[in-house]
């Protein structure tokens, strides 16, 4: 094995920082296209769609690898009892608390803008409360927390499989395949078999119980961060290839962006959409791959600003979608244009989960876990992408 593999990859901490940043700016798009949301902006338009169109296919699943990279990481340092426990408690105690005090007013606006309810927090929190179906939605829910409650799924389930892997090497044969230019294609392959079977079958719901489709999809993402954390092979085909796959993700990504913008007009079931489908899947993989080999070779050292957004970028997480939310409804009624709305969510935003984390959450000891950090505020992370 490559020592590299079993030390701390700062590359993938400062990946997954910027996969979340990302999310977060992602999700105050979501305010202004045309695309369903849970409120929208009075300048509600297309102008963001094609970048959001770029961005949409790889996020999520960029996420999802960085997850499985580190859960690896992370489960050959301790046994896998303790390691199940501690990862349980990391996951469920924000999940719970974001679900009963972080998300419900997200429901509430949501609600509000569909004239379902009449104004009044407090009535509506205490249906929002008694695990009824008020709203036709089932109550508590998660909303953006989806990700959060899928990961800790796929961790709970990953403990067997991270015994086999603590004991058995990938055959030699797969490492040589995954060195080669094939680690541009094989990971692509599963997906695009899922594009034209379970994904037709089971659209994506977040319903974590009849979610099948993504599932298939995002479990596979995250067993890829598993089996691929520390295989020499694979992150030698990621060192050699990934400017082909950056070549591979601006044509495909040129290619698609007229597709995506003309998409009404395609015949549902004809061979161009056919095609733009499994091209979109390859693109997917191609610009993670990208990302991997161009952090590789730039970012893998430490810093004291990745040392605290390592940190801080679950909590601003958990609050984003809440605050994006509560300023975008705050803001609605005076009409101050699209850009400076725009800016005004976005900036706004990322300082009220700066301000709330760095003077409120990492200084309370008892707030720290419900955000999914450590109650010792002097710990540090020791593995890559520990919080998720």
């Amino acid at each position: 094995m490559n020592t590299q593999t079993y030390t701390r990859r700062y590359d993938l901490d400062w990946l997954r920082v910027i996969a979340f940043g990302l999310l977060i700016f992602y999700h105050v798009g979501m305010y202004y296209v045309t695309w369903g949301w849970h409120v929208k902006s009075p300048y509600e338009g297309s102008f963001l769609e094609p970048a959001m169109m770029l961005l949409n296919p790889w996020r999520l699943p960029l996420l999802f690898v960085i997850s499985g990279i580190a859960v690896r990481f992370a489960a050959d340092k301790m046994p896998s009892g303790p390691f199940a426990w501690a990862r349980f408690k990391r996951l469920m105690v924000p999940l719970l608390f974001g679900s009963f005090f972080i998300v419900p007013p997200q429901t509430y606006y949501e609600l509000l803008s569909d004239e379902a309810i009449n104004p009044g927090y407090w009535d509506f929190y205490k249906l929002y409360v008694d695990f009824g179906r008020h709203w036709e939605m089932a109550t508590p829910t998660y909303n953006h927390l989806w990700y959060v409650m899928y990961v800790l799924i796929y961790t709970m389930m990953a403990v067997p499989l991270l015994l086999v892997l603590r004991r058995v090497k990938w055959p030699e044969l797969v490492g040589r395949l995954f060195a080669s230019p094939l680690v541009l294609l094989l990971p692509v392959l599963p997906f695009i078999l899922y594009r034209f079977t379970l994904d037709t079958q089971y659209p994506e719901t977040h319903d974590f119980m009849k979610d099948w489709g993504a599932h298939a999809r995002y479990g596979s993402w995250f067993l890829l961060g598993l089996l691929a954390a520390k295989s020499d092979g694979f992150w030698r085909g990621i060192k050699a290839y990934w400017r082909h796959a950056l070549g591979l993700a601006v044509i495909s990504g040129a290619i698609l962006t007229p597709v995506w913008l003309g998409w009404d007009s395609l015949t549902q079931e004809g061979a161009l959409m056919q095609a733009a489908r499994a091209l979109r899947v390859a693109y997917m993989w191609w610009v993670i791959a990208a990302l991997f080999g161009a952090a590789q070779a730039t970012l893998n050292r430490p810093s004291k600003t990745l040392t605290y957004l390592t940190e801080a970028v679950f909590p601003y997480y958990i609050l984003h979608q809440t605050v994006i939310i509560m300023i975008g409804v705050a803001l609605k009624p005076y009409l101050v244009g699209a850009v400076p709305e725009f800016l005004m969510v976005a900036i706004g935003t990322a300082l009220v989960c700066a301000v709330l984390h760095e003077y409120v959450i990492r200084r309370i000891g008892f707030l720290r876990p419900l955000f999914g950090l450590k109650a010792d505020n002097s710990q540090r992370a020791k593995v890559s992408g520990a919080q998720a």
